[in-house]
Parts: structure tokens; C-alpha cells; sequence
């Protein structure tokens, strides 16, 4: 895959592509890596580029197996996500009671019911929230997005005992993290 040569064709709109209909002939793989803290690394070395760092996460895909692709009409290539490959990096309140994130790569999600928090765990076995961006793919809140957010939360009594801090948003409920008895919000976030 010519990373220029793809970079001559961004849309200047952001436009996301439909790479979920996409299925070339052509497959292979491309030493890729997007690292757990959001830097795209490419043949040992970080894209600087955010231009192009935008024009791969709009032809990136996630398969049913779990693994990740760079998918054009032309080919498809399998990359390295070390955990998820987009981070949360802002957050937002709307006027009719919801919030819109913002990723590393420039995707606005609406935190509403098709776009839920999740409790996800990272590779290194903590539980840290995560959203659904598109084509399987999913975004970690940052830390400073996480903190914002439980500003906001709420706590609610667990059935099995302890609490779980949230808050709506988009008529739905997204859980920020669970409590145990005594524990304040703010004792540890995993997440760089």
C-alpha cells in the first residue's frame, strides 16, 4: 500500500469510507502499529503526519477474528492494535442531554444508546471504559476524558453489592467504573 499515494486521495471532508463493503482479493500484511497510547508507528518509526494518520483510521476495519485491517477496493492489509485503536481525547456536553467524544484521529461519537461506554479491559488486565466508533473498531477514554466525565457521574447501587459511577447520556446509562463500599472515584485510573 502506497501511504503517499493514498494521502493524494484524502477527503478533505472526513468522509469515512465503506470499507465494510469492501472485500479485495488481494490480502497481506503491512508492519503497522498502533500503540496502546495512539501513536501510529510505521517500519519502526511514528507517523508524524496527522493528515495521513487520518486517512489510515478511515480505511481501517476490525474482523470477526479481532484482527485489524487497512482495507481499500484494491487490497487488504492486516496491522498490529497493541489495544484499542483510537483514544478518547475530548468530551463535550450537548444541549439535549448528551455528550459527544472526540478521538485522536478526529471522530465525533454521540454517547447515546448505539454508542455506549463499556468496561473493557486493557492488555495489561484493568478495567477502563471504551466506546464503539465504527466498523467494529473501538476508542479508550483518555485519562483526562475519564476525569472530566466522573465530575459529571453519578454513583448507583450495584445488586451484587458496592456501586458503579456513571452517567446518561442520550437517554442511555454508561458505566465510568465500579465501586467498592468506601472506595472515592478518583483512587486509581489505569490508563496512561
Amino acid at each position: 500500500m502506497n501511504l503517499d499515494a493514498l494521502l493524494a486521495h484524502i477527503d478533505p471532508e472526513g468522509e469515512i469510507p465503506p470499507v465494510d463493503r469492501w472485500h479485495p482479493d488481494h490480502q497481506g500484511e503491512m508492519d503497522l502499529v498502533i500503540a496502546a497510547d495512539g501513536r501510529w508507528i510505521h517500519e519502526g518509526s511514528p507517523i508524524t503526519r496527522p493528515r495521513l494518520v487520518r486517512l489510515l483510521s478511515t480505511l481501517l476495519r476490525r474482523e470477526a477474528d479481532g484482527s485489524h485491517v487497512l482495507v481499500t477496493p484494491a487490497e487488504k492489509l492486516r496491522i498490529r492494535v497493541e489495544d484499542c485503536p483510537f483514544l478518547i481525547v475530548d468530551a463535550e456536553p450537548a444541549s439535549e442531554g448528551r455528550w459527544w467524544l472526540t478521538t485522536n484521529v478526529g471522530d465525533r461519537v454521540p454517547l447515546d444508546a448505539g454508542h455506549r461506554l463499556a468496561l473493557g479491559e486493557t492488555p495489561a488486565g484493568e478495567s477502563v471504559p471504551e466506546v464503539p466508533v465504527r466498523f467494529g473498531l473501538v476508542a479508550r477514554l483518555g485519562r483526562n476524558v475519564y476525569y472530566r466525565l466522573v465530575e459529571q457521574a453519578e454513583s448507583r447501587e450495584l445488586d451484587e453489592g458496592g456501586n458503579e459511577l456513571g452517567l446518561t447520556s442520550g437517554g442511555a446509562w454508561h458505566p465510568l467504573g465500579r465501586l467498592e463500599a468506601g472506595q472515592l472515584p478518583d483512587d486509581e485510573f489505569p490508563c496512561g
